[in-house]
């Protein structure tokens, strides 16, 4: 065991439950969002814009989604819950691993670099996963 991964137990003991809880959230979001960035398949060059559309949806409905959800649902409701920096970065990881694989659906190659907050504060407006995917990465182009 690595000290950085004995260092990151120690805390996780002394945070209360909750905190805890929401780190093993953090932790299987990343780890869902890397095994989708490793398996990720383009839509064919074929494929029509629907079928286009339909992943890219559920890349930003079944990825984006949960991760601002969980980043929401701990800041609000009187909680502020403290991730620690691993998990914090794990969150950003996992939002922008997403988005990535949200933007490869549509041929483009794109590496964001999004804060968890700006994603949070447009999904709070638009209530709309896929509208806060496609205003970050402005892909598609809105005309």
């Amino acid at each position: 065991m690595t000290d950085e991964h004995r260092d990151g137990l120690q805390a996780e003991t002394r945070r209360d439950p909750e905190h805890v809880r929401f780190g093993e959230r953090v932790r299987t979001l990343a780890e869902e969002a890397r095994k989708a960035r490793e398996s990720f398949e383009p839509p064919p060059d074929e494929a029509d814009t629907a079928t286009i559309e339909s992943q890219a949806l559920a890349y930003a409905r079944d990825g984006v989604g949960p991760v601002v959800a969980l980043y929401i649902e701990a800041r609000t409701g009187g909680r502020m819950v403290a991730f620690t920096q691993e998990e914090f970065r794990l969150l950003q990881r996992a939002l922008n691993d997403w988005l990535s694989l949200y933007v490869r659906c549509y041929g483009v190659e794109f590496d964001p670099e999004f804060t968890v907050r700006e994603a949070a504060e447009i999904l709070l407006r638009t209530h709309s996963a896929l509208d806060t995917a496609q205003l970050l990465t402005c892909v598609p182009p809105r005309y």
